[in-house]
């Protein structure tokens, strides 16, 4: 299947050319601004469906709008009409087209001309009127908030909020990738009136700053956002992509004693907390019990045996574990339990606990086993 692609290296096509090529598409015809305009003509002649993604949104001159959006529009369908070709044709618009001002305007006479062209010549058209897309591969102080936010925040240069009251309706760019691609494959051959994407996530400008600024104070709270939450897990995955190269990792805190060292890895008020302890050959960890709090050891490099022993009985349990098997211990309550490094090297193991330690409210209390 050949599929032409006209702005494709802007954000929404540099997307979708990803995922098409994931996906298996590789005959991909990519028109971009840079592109010779005889290229058109070429890939109109025999592509068999068309992403018109190609637009202007921030022209020196108001009257580029008009010349972009509609102008280009107009020689794409010159190109495909002059070859008789029918494929479906699906085009970005904006919610701005609703709108009086020159770009809502000249969005609005491009979705009046691929509307009247697809009636004309009797094929499949789809009309995307798209609100503030966001994801990774935007551009940053360009027009979008979010990606401007994103890049600021990740790399410590201020933002500007006038109205934290003002609310974003946004979409992410992959759902509008895949609706897109759902499109392709469905094989439809009515014309639409509007397509959308979904969902919209509808959310206040100064609600977007405030978790973005909780995602970068993460590295020091150690807190995961809350995952459950769609919005904030595509913030997220969008914040992260516009780190710095040079600022991919960070430093946890390690305590380091004569025993081996014991790290906080991850914090959530919902999910509890991990850590990664580490116990040099011969020594004892633990000697203690819980009320309610509850844990999950598991070992991945070195030997080690975990002892049991339920609160006032004489039976002690044993698990003898190590990093060649990998065997998850649950710690229940009303046990007093330790871990022991019995091999020749450092003992290295991943702690799960069902809440986030509170030095106040640690509910362990010291027992030998």
């Amino acid at each position: 299947m050949k599929i032409l692609i006209t702005g494709a290296k802007g954000f929404v096509g540099k997307n979708l050319t990803a995922e098409l090529r994931n996906q298996g598409f590789n005959d991909l015809m990519e028109f971009d601004i840079d592109s010779e305009i005889e290229t058109l003509d070429e890939y109109a002649a025999s592509c068999d469906f068309v992403f018109h993604l190609a637009g202007v949104n921030r022209p020196k001159e108001q009257s580029e709008f008009m010349e972009g959006n509609f102008g280009f529009t107009s020689q794409l369908l010159k190109a495909l009409k002059k070859h008789d070709n029918q494929a479906p044709i699906l085009i970005t618009s904006s919610t701005q087209a609703a709108l009086d001002n020159p770009y809502g305007e000249s969005k609005k006479a491009g979705e009046n001309l691929i509307f009247n062209y697809g009636k004309e010549n009797n094929l499949t058209v789809f009309v995307y009127r798209l609100p503030n897309v966001f994801g990774k591969w935007c551009r940053p102080n360009y027009n979008s908030a979010v990606a401007t936010f994103c890049h600021n925040t990740a790399n410590d240069l201020s933002i500007q909020i006038n109205d934290p009251e003002v609310v974003m309706n946004l979409v992410y760019i992959d759902d509008v990738v895949a609706s897109f691609i759902d499109k392709l494959k469905s094989g439809k051959t009515e014309t639409e009136i509007y397509s959308e994407v979904q969902p919209v996530h509808t959310i206040k400008l100064g609600a977007i700053v405030d978790l973005i600024n909780q995602f970068k104070e993460s590295r020091t709270t150690l807190q995961v956002p809350d995952m459950s939450d769609a919005f904030t897990k595509k913030l997220y995955s969008t914040y992260l992509s516009y780190l710095p190269e040079d600022k991919f990792s960070y430093f946890l805190k390690m305590n380091v004693d004569n025993r081996g060292s014991f790290t906080e890895f991850l914090k959530s008020n919902d999910r509890g907390q991990v850590s990664v302890n580490i116990s040099k050959p011969g020594i004892t960890k633990g000697n203690h019990w819980h009320h309610t709090k509850n844990e999950k050891f598991l070992v991945v490099s070195g030997k080690g045996v975990i002892r049991f022993r339920k609160i006032n009985t004489e039976e002690i349990i044993e698990y003898h574990v190590s990093g060649e098997k990998l065997e998850v211990v649950d710690i229940p309550v009303g046990y007093t339990h330790n871990i022991e490094n019995i091999g020749e090297s450092d003992m290295v193991t991943v702690m799960w606990v069902n809440e986030v330690f509170e030095p106040n409210k640690s509910d362990t209390f010291f027992e030998k086993v």
